[in-house]
């Protein structure tokens, strides 16, 4: 069975909080999640003072400050993070968080030593911030919300030449080349994973488009998952059964709670429910091989039928189609042989609904 990477996205959803953040951790502990990730930003490096909200963010937190006011209350500062990865370790579970700017990179790669790096939707454009992870040397989950295959590629570009350009001078030609190249190639597979995203809290269902995971894989030959931003949890189960390995949805301890993305995320009940969900599609996806189950071998013999006497027959009588029928059980002759057994004798006496259990061969 291949395991469905699962990450319980606590954004900012602690509120700035390390207690809130604590407990988040709690609840991705008790889903049985593999990673719970957060969001390692300085909001005046990621966002400038004129940049207004989003409309979700506008519902949720009104519209009386800007998006940088609303955002720098939501920093976590050095010592939390730390302080969250050590809690993360003690419960044993991967502490991920995706950076936003490049002193975030550079803290979260050389200061907090992580394994793995999430770049956001938002940052698929932002070359230098990838190229600084891909430098790094780092795996790479790479979202894809709001892009094309051209801007996906163009991404992979810039990941590819990072992981194998040692002196030579960025560009997009470079990008491109090294996009290209088997050497690149060879890294993208070896390194980077893709999600598919719909960039839009919550996003409506017939937004969501599962489809493109289909598309993207074979588009770049990547392993493909799914950050999700539905309501609910229908959609990553369904990812799972169509081929993500990966699924990354944002929760909350209430969506009630005063922030941005509370309201488009999973509580804590949902996301037990998520996971389990996707453990037993898991189970049920099994092979491409179309063979009866060893759980239903056993029932073949009950719900199956066989040639039986549809009424007395004696021996050396001429089967027909009047003395001969299809009942249950199973433990004799197919039907499939019916039309082999009509015309020859019977071996032996027959009582009514008795199964028949030998015909001669006809020549």
């Amino acid at each position: 069975m291949n395991k469905t990477f699962i990450i319980a996205e606590a954004g900012v959803n602690h509120n700035g909080s390390i207690e809130m953040a604590k407990r988040l951790i709690d609840v991705a502990v008790e889903a049985e999640v593999d990673a719970v990730k957060f969001q390692t930003f300085k909001a005046n490096k990621v966002i400038s003072k004129f940049a207004e909200k989003a409309d979700y963010q506008k519902q949720t937190t009104g519209s009386n400050e800007s998006q940088l006011e609303m955002v720098r209350k939501l920093e976590l500062d050095t010592e939390a993070h730390y302080e969250l990865q050590e809690y993360c370790k003690r419960q044993n579970i991967k502490f991920l968080s995706t950076p936003f700017d490049l002193d975030s990179v550079n803290f979260l790669v050389n200061e907090m030593k992580v394994e793995l790096i999430k770049i956001p939707s938002g940052e698929i454009t932002n070359a230098p911030l990838i190229l600084s992870i891909a430098q790094s040397g780092l795996p790479v989950i790479l979202s894809s919300g709001m892009a094309t295959l051209a801007e996906i590629e163009q991404a992979l570009g810039v990941l590819a030449f990072g992981y194998t350009a040692v002196d030579a001078k960025p560009s997009r030609k470079m990008f491109q080349n090294a996009f290209y190249s088997r050497e690149g190639q060879e890294s993208l597979r070896s390194k980077v994973s893709l999600l598919h995203c719909t960039t839009e809290y919550p996003t409506p269902y017939d937004d969501v488009n599962l489809q493109a995971i289909d598309t993207m894989k074979q588009a770049f030959g990547l392993s493909v998952g799914l950050s999700d931003h539905t309501e609910g949890i229908a959609v990553p189960i369904a990812a799972v059964a169509r081929g993500a390995k990966i699924i990354e949805k944002h929760f909350t301890l209430d969506k009630t709670l005063p922030g941005p993305d509370h309201k488009a995320s999973l509580n804590p009940k949902e996301l037990i429910d998520m996971v389990r969900s996707i453990r037993q599609v898991e189970m049920a996806i099994g092979s491409p091989i179309k063979t009866p189950a060893s759980s239903e071998m056993k029932n073949q013999d009950i719900v199956r039928k066989s040639l039986v006497a549809s009424k007395n027959i004696t021996a050396g009588e001429i089967f027909t189609i009047e003395n001969l029928t299809s009942k249950r059980p199973g433990n004799g002759i197919s039907p499939m042989y019916f039309w082999d057994v009509l015309g020859t004798e019977a071996d032996k006496d027959y009582q009514e609904d008795e199964v028949i259990t030998n015909y001669a061969s006809r020549v």
